[in-house]
Order: structure tokens, then C-alpha cells, then sequence
């Protein structure tokens, strides 16, 4: 009868310890990681994205998320851009003209230009982005 006394409460502190560690392991395993965020890329053939940067700061005093962008125009022939960026999980969305300015405005072939968008009173990264080039209309 001795033996069986032992066993008893061995056995049941085996199993305890066995659901804690499931539970643990279950626990580590379900517990999310910082994952990058979700970048679709929408651009025409006519362009094509040499740099792609996000980071938190500062527009004229306020918290923003900016990105520094770089098209390149891969063409023969000169062409202005339209660039848009969507956050879709947040309901916002901000765009350039690429080039902003010149007489004619327009990307010479082989020419890369770098903008950078601001989103103003964002304070945390987006997690699913939608990048958009597509050739200015007038």
C-alpha cells in the first residue's frame, strides 16, 4: 500500500507540470512576432521603384510617418508620374507628382527622382501599404 500513496501525487504533479508546459509552449507559440508590413506594389512598365523607405518623425512639429520613395524612369522617352500611397488599415492616403516641378516637367529616361510623403498626425507604421505609379494625366 506505501508505494500507491507515493504514486498518487507524483503522478498528479506530473500532469500539472505537463499542462503548464503545453500551455507554455501553446502560449510562445501563438504570441506574435513584429512581422514587416504588407507592400503591394502597383506600377506601370514604364517605372519602376529604385528605393522604398519608411520611418517615424516629425512635419512641422506634428508626429508623421514618412516615406522616402525613388522612380526611375525606365522608358524611352521623358514621362511625369503620378505616386500614391495608400495605409489601408489606418483610411489614409497622400501622393506626388514625380517630377514636382521643372520647365517641362517631366523625368528624362534613365533618371531617377526621390520624393518624400509625409502622412501628418501619423504616430505607428501601417502594417498593409498600397503603393501606386501611374503616368500624369493633364
Amino acid at each position: 500500500m506505501r508505494p500507491m500513496k507515493k504514486t498518487v501525487p507524483c503522478v498528479l504533479v506530473g500532469l500539472v507540470l505537463a499542462m503548464g508546459s503545453a500551455l507554455g509552449c501553446a502560449a510562445l507559440h501563438n504570441a506574435k512576432s513584429p512581422s514587416e508590413p504588407r507592400v503591394v506594389m502597383d506600377v506601370i512598365p514604364e517605372a519602376k521603384i529604385t528605393q522604398f523607405e519608411s520611418e517615424l518623425g516629425t512635419h512641422q512639429k506634428d508626429p508623421a510617418l514618412i516615406f522616402t520613395v525613388g522612380v526611375q524612369n525606365v522608358s524611352d522617352k521623358p514621362m511625369r508620374y503620378r505616386l500614391n500611397i495608400f495605409l489601408q488599415d489606418m483610411d489614409k492616403g497622400a501622393g506626388s507628382l514625380i517630377p514636382i516641378r521643372g520647365k517641362p516637367p517631366v523625368l528624362e529616361p534613365g533618371k531617377t527622382e526621390i520624393v518624400k510623403i509625409p502622412f501628418i498626425k501619423t504616430d505607428k507604421e501601417s502594417k498593409d501599404i498600397l503603393v501606386r505609379v501611374s503616368p500624369a494625366s493633364y
